[in-house]
C-alpha cells in the first residue's frame, strides 16, 4: 500500500490540481537567489494534522491555506520534536533535543495522581537557558529584523533570544479565561474594545513587515489560537452550528477559530504580495503539535496533543518560496528540527553551529534526502485529557515515561514502567492498531537497540527510582472507574 492511498480526498486533489496548475519546473536549480531570503514562520497552537482543507477536512474551512498548498511543498509526514507546547516550542527555536534545552514538559512532570505513577519522573526545565542559540539570535547576527508576534511560552522574555520586536510574547501558554477577546490577560494592552487576539496579532505583524520589507527579516507569528479556551467570533460560531460536521469534527467554535486563523494568514500573505516580497521570503505553516482528540480527530491517525501516537507529534507542514522551491506533495519524513539547520545552510553555510536536525535544502531544490531516523523522548508523566477520547496507551495518561523512533515505515515505542515495546508499520498501518512485536521480533529488537544507542549518545535521562507513593491497586481501580464513567 502507498501512503498516496490512505491520503485524504483533498489532499490528493490538491496534488492533481498543482500538478495540472503549476508544472514541476527547475527553479531550486536555476533561480539561486544572491541576497538571504526574509523567513516568515506561522506556528499555530495545537492545530491537528488532519484540520484543515487541504488535509481533508471537510467541516473547517481554509481557503487561504488551500491556496497557498496550492503553491507550496506539502509534507504528509512532517513532526513536531515533541507532543505537548513548550518541549516542541523549545526544541524547534534551538534546534537540539531536549536533552540539551532540558524541557519535556509543560510544568511539572508527574502530573497525575503520584498512586498511578510507578516511577519518578526525569526533571524538567521551565525555561530555555539565556546561553543557547537560539533561532532568533541567528537572525540578529545575521543582519535580519526579527520581530515575534503571539506564544512564546519558554522563558519569560523573548528579546534574549534575539527578537527586537515582541507583541503579546511571555511565558504564557495560553491566553486565560476569555482571553482571546480584549482587555487580555497577556502582556498586550487593545487598541480597540473587544477585538480579537488573531486579528489584532496579525495587524502587528503586517506592520513590522511593512517597516521593515526593505531589509531582510525575520517573522516568527506563532498564534495562540486554536489552544483552548475555546473562543470564536460569534457570527463564525453561528454559520458552523448550522454546517454538518464529519465524525470527530463538529465543534463549531473550534471551526470558527481555524477559519479566523485562515483569514488572518490570507491577509498576511496579500501584504506580502502586494509588496512584491514572495519571491524573496521562505514562508512555512505548521502547528506545534497534534490537535486535542476530545475536540477534533485526526484520523486515521491515532490520539492527540500529549500522546507519541501519530496524532499528538505529526503536524501539517507548508513551505513555499516563489520561484525557487516547486509545489507538490512530499513524503519524506522530516522534522521541525530541520527548519533551523535549513537557514543556516541557506544563509550561514559555513557555521560551526551544533544542531541535531538535518537541512532541507537539498529536498527543497528537488534533490533527495539521506535516510534518517527521527527520536522523540519523554521521562515524563502525562494525564489523561478524556481518558475515553485519548487514543491513549491506558486511560489515566496520554503520555508515560519512554522513547520512540520512526525508521523508514517503521515506528516503536519503548515504555519504561513495564518495558511494554509496541511495534507499527506506518504505510501499512498509521493507526498504530497493530502491534506487530511478536509478528516481527527481528525488526522490534533492530530499532530497540538504536533508540538505546540514541539514549546512550545524547546523555537521554531515564526514570529507574520506583515512586514510594505509588499504588498499583488504587491504580487498577482508578483504570476501571475511568472507563465506567458514560
Amino acid at each position: 500500500m502507498s501512503y498516496l492511498d490512505i491520503l485524504p480526498l483533498n489532499l490528493k486533489v490538491c496534488l492533481f490540481f498543482t500538478v495540472l496548475v503549476i508544472p514541476m519546473s527547475s527553479h531550486g536549480q536555476n533561480n539561486p537567489t544572491n541576497n538571504p531570503p526574509n523567513v516568515v514562520i506561522i506556528n499555530v497552537d495545537d492545530l491537528g494534522w488532519a484540520d484543515l482543507g487541504f488535509m481533508g477536512s471537510t467541516y473547517y474551512e481554509t481557503p487561504n491555506l488551500d491556496r497557498l498548498s496550492r503553491e507550496s511543498m506539502i509534507f504528509t509526514h512532517a513532526y513536531a520534536g515533541a507532543a505537548n507546547c513548550a518541549p516542541s516550542r523549545a526544541t524547534m527555536l534551538t534546534g537540539r533535543y531536549p536533552m540539551t534545552h532540558g524541557i519535556y514538559t509543560v510544568g511539572n512532570p508527574d502530573r497525575g495522581d503520584a498512586r498511578t505513577r510507578k516511577l519518578i519522573a526525569s526533571p524538567n526545565a521551565e525555561a530555555i537557558q539565556d546561553s543557547l542559540y537560539s533561532i532568533g539570535k541567528f537572525f540578529v547576527d545575521n543582519g535580519y529584523a526579527t520581530g515575534i508576534f503571539g506564544k512564546w511560552h519558554i522563558s519569560d522574555d523573548p528579546a534574549i533570544h534575539g527578537f527586537d520586536v515582541n507583541v503579546g510574547a511571555d511565558h504564557s501558554g495560553n491566553p486565560g479565561k476569555d482571553g482571546y477577546f480584549s482587555p487580555y490577560k497577556i502582556n498586550l494592552k487593545a487598541k480597540v474594545e473587544g477585538e480579537y487576539l488573531t486579528d489584532r496579532l496579525t495587524d502587528e505583524a503586517i506592520q513590522f513587515v511593512e517597516e521593515n520589507h526593505k531589509n531582510s527579516f525575520f517573522l516568527y507569528i506563532p498564534f495562540y489560537t486554536v489552544h483552548s479556551p475555546l473562543m470564536g467570533k460569534s457570527e463564525l460560531v453561528a454559520k458552523f452550528e448550522n454546517k454538518e460536521g464529519s465524525k470527530g469534527q463538529d465543534n463549531p467554535v473550534y471551526a470558527a477559530m481555524i477559519e479566523s486563523m485562515d483569514q488572518n494568514v490570507g491577509r498576511l500573505l496579500k501584504m506580502l504580495e502586494n509588496l512584491k516580497l514572495m519571491e524573496e521570503t521562505i514562508i512555512i505553516f505548521t502547528s506545534d503539535n497534534g490537535g486535542i482528540r476530545a475536540t477534533s480527530y485526526q484520523d486515521p491517525l491515532r490520539a492527540g496533543k500529549g500522546s507519541y501516537y501519530e496524532g499528538g507529534i505529526r503536524v501539517p507542514l507548508l513551505i513555499k518560496w516563489q520561484g525557487h522551491i516547486d509545489a507538490g506533495v512530499e513524503e519524506t519524513i522530516v522534522s521541525q528540527l530541520d527548519f533551523f539547520p535549513t537557514f543556516r545552510e541557506l544563509i550561514s553555510p559555513g557555521s560551526k553551529l551544533k544542531l541535531d536536525g538535518e537541512s532541507l535544502l537539498p529536498l527543497l531544490k528537488g534533490k533527495k534526502m539521506k535516510n534518517r531516523d527521527l527520536y522523540w523522548h519523554f521521562p515524563i508523566y502525562l494525564q489523561a485529557y478524556d481518558p475515553k477520547l485519548d487514543g491513549a496507551r491506558d486511560p489515566l495518561f496520554r503520555t508515560r515515561p519512554g522513547s520512540v523512533i520512526r525508521s523508514g515505515n517503521w515506528k516503536l515505542h519503548h515504555y519504561y514502567e513495564d518495558g511494554g515495546i509496541e511495534l507499527y508499520n506506518l504505510q501499512e498501518d498509521p493507526s498504530e492498531s497493530k502491534n506487530l512485536t511478536l509478528i516481527n521480533p527481528d525488526k522490534a529488537s533492530e530499532l530497540l537497540q538504536k533508540l538505546d544507542s540514541w539514549r546512550k549518545a545524547t546523555n537521554a535521562p531515564v526514570p529507574t527510582t520506583i515512586n514510594p507513593a505509588y499504588d498499583p491497586e488504587f491504580e487498577a481501580a482508578e483504570r476501571e472507574k475511568v472507563l465506567a464513567k458514560p
